[in-house]
């Protein structure tokens, strides 16, 4: 009998664990009884009670299973690490929001039989806030253009990833995992799947600006080298031009074709547009570095604190 894992990251999310679990598990036991099953819970350091409800969700079901985190590793080191822990013939990644369909799990099993290795989810709209999205096409867009791998628009990482996928990420051995690059990157068979994402069922959404940024940055400094060669070309240019604009003033003022001190406005200008320029490329620059230091210090993943059903 083949098995099925579902692996479920949370944070925070005291009113949607339990609700989670039963529509998983309804699912699980009743469209796909002739699969075995496990459904792995991943917490990374909840303080609103959702251990304490994972707890009696294991106790009650002995295919239940949760990895608390020692503290918040972040959004892309637990599910990572999460996937990499179970023990099925698949595993399907999905948030605990119920903003992923549990209703697709189903379909997904269904392509995976077919003899595609993953089956991604792709979201073609979305009741979150609009602007919100308009951002995240931009960024999609931008990504997909910068980057030598062809990256998956709007695809959060929601969905079905064969066992031989499961082992290529055991394998990787990377610190900084960006999950949505990895399965563009390698040439898995893969089906897409279009969905309407819905809104969350209880609790406030973890993302903000610096969780969206922190993820659009990782993409960018992982998987593009635009920012660097831009950051070159301009370099050049402007040196260029700030040569011949000083080699200009230098002339005019020895031929006494130009009064010095009634013209500092264009210098003043474009100091401050040099200047800016510097101050942008110089933090890009330190994002990259910022890369390279935490993949030169290799911390773990994720560090556990306690799992609960992994060895029944």
């Amino acid at each position: 009998m083949k098995k099925i894992s579902v692996l479920i990251p949370c944070y925070n999310e005291v009113e949607n664990v339990v609700p989670m679990s039963e529509a998983v598990v309804k699912i699980l036991t009743e469209e796909l009884s002739q699969y075995d099953y496990e459904l792995v819970f991943i917490d990374n350091c909840s303080t609103d009670g959702t251990r304490d409800k994972l707890e009696e969700i294991c106790e009650n079901n002995k295919k239940v299973k949760a990895i608390f985190n020692v503290t918040n590793f972040g959004q892309f080191n637990s599910p990572f690490y999460g996937m990499c822990q179970t023990t099925g013939d698949c595993t399907i990644s999905m948030c605990c929001d119920f903003q992923d369909p549990v209703e697709m799990l189903p379909q997904f099993v269904k392509e995976w039989e077919s003899g595609y290795k993953i089956v991604s989810a792709i979201k073609t709209s979305s009741k979150e806030n609009p602007f919100i999205r308009l951002l995240r096409t931009i960024y999609y867009k931008m990504i997909r253009n910068m980057s030598n791998v062809k990256m998956i628009e709007h695809f959060t990482g929601f969905g079905l990833y064969d066992r031989t996928f499961i082992e290529l990420l055991k394998q990787l051995d990377d610190p900084m995992p960006f999950l949505r690059g990895i399965v563009a990157e390698y040439g898995f068979s893969r089906k897409e799947i279009e969905y309407q994402q819905a809104k969350r069922r209880a609790g406030k959404t973890k993302n903000n600006f610096y969780t969206l940024y922190d993820a659009a940055m990782l993409s960018i400094t992982s998987y593009t080298k635009v920012g660097l060669r831009l950051a070159t070309i301009l370099g050049f240019v402007s040196s260029g031009l700030s040569l011949l604009i000083a080699l200009v003033y230098l002339i005019l003022k020895l031929v006494n074709w130009y009064d010095f001190q009634a013209g500092y406005a264009p210098m003043i200008i474009g100091i401050y547009v040099l200047g800016s320029l510097q101050l942008f490329f110089i933090g890009l620059l330190g994002e990259y570095i910022l890369n390279i230091n935490s993949r030169v210090i290799h911390r773990p993943l994720v560090v556990e604190e306690k799992r609960i059903n992994f060895d029944e």
